[in-house]
């Protein structure tokens, strides 16, 4: 139940997770049937799953999740397998671990990921519709009080339907924000002034939608504000699964400001993955990763005891 609690409390702070939960055990293991964790952005695990071999490819299945916003049942089996030969198994990911005890977990990893946020400034009639159709399609649609409250970080659209209230200071700071979709509710007339007003770059005003929202033929402030969000979703990047195979820097160097993926409300970085050099499983690289230094370099391990075999003797395995 604390488990749960604590899940709860991520969604409230909008922190993105997976939910992994043992659904078969297949003995011996030391995990049973109902065994919950959760794995954070930063590959933090809370709960439990397994031993540290276990816990090791949770980690890493759930952090490329994350990536994605999709969820998949995880088997980790002891046997040498390359993928899961069982027919209709769409969805299942098999892993061979070598290091389990002779047991077979299945887990399922729900990626929970926070609604996108639509965040509107303005009293007129077009703000109020907007937040009620985002809340309707399942986003989550918030109209801010004044010029004053700040955007949050993880907003995925800025919308100002302010008419000429503290329009240009908002403008500037979604867009110096690095908010995925900035628009503005006005005439093309209006909303040409108003971009040449803005001490932007060409570039930087490009990003401004103004006026705001599709041509569809929009008259009253609820067609208006559907308008908007679709051009929302028409706007945002399509993501696709990473393949399984990537191999990510352990230190990426990002160039510019950070890029705002919806519907993550943050942009989960690519898993960075180091190979065990004993048993030749993928780690995830994270803080809280089994590791061990030598001659100056960090080597990563699934388990205690891949990293007790590499201590003993490095240059069997280097």
């Amino acid at each position: 139940m604390n488990l749960l609690t604590r899940a709860d409390e991520l969604r409230e702070g909008r922190t993105p997770f997976v939910l992994a939960t043992v659904v078969r055990a297949e003995r011996p293991t030391s995990a049973k049937a109902g065994d919950r964790a959760l794995v954070l952005p930063d590959g933090t695990i809370e709960g439990f799953v397994g031993g540290t071999c276990a816990e090791s490819t949770v980690r890493l299945q759930g952090l490329r999740l994350l990536e994605t916003g999709e969820s998949a049942l995880l088997r980790i089996t002891p046997d040498d397998v390359t993928g899961d030969d069982r027919p209709g198994a769409e969805g299942l990911l098999t892993v061979a671990n070598p290091c389990l005890s002779g047991g077979t977990l299945e887990i399922f990893l729900e990626a929970m990921i926070p609604a996108p946020l639509v965040f509107v400034y303005g009293e007129a009639p077009v703000a109020r519709a907007l937040a009620d159709v985002a809340t309707a399609v399942g986003w989550a649609g918030f109209r801010a009080p004044d010029a004053q409250t700040p955007i949050p970080l993880d907003a995925g659209a800025v919308v100002v339907a302010s008419h000429g209230r503290d329009e240009v200071e908002i403008l500037i700071a979604a867009v110096k924000a690095g908010i995925p979709y900035v628009a503005l509710v006005a005439s093309r007339k209006r909303a040409a002034a108003v971009l040449a007003e803005l001490p932007l770059t060409d570039a930087e005003k490009a990003r401004i939608h103004a006026p705001a929202g599709l041509d569809i033929g929009a008259r009253t402030a609820p067609e208006i504000a559907l308008s908007v969000l679709a051009e929302v979703v028409a706007s945002r990047p399509r993501q696709t699964a990473p393949p399984p195979d990537r191999q990510a820097p352990e230190q990426p160097t990002p160039q510019g400001p950070p890029r705002r993926l919806l519907p993550l409300i943050e942009p989960v970085p690519a898993v960075a993955v180091a190979k065990d050099l004993v048993c030749d499983m993928d780690v995830a690289v994270v803080p809280d990763a089994l590791q061990y230094e030598h001659q100056g370099t960090k080597y990563y391990f699934c388990g205690s005891g891949c990293r007790r075999a590499f201590a003993d003797n490095p240059a069997r395995y280097l």
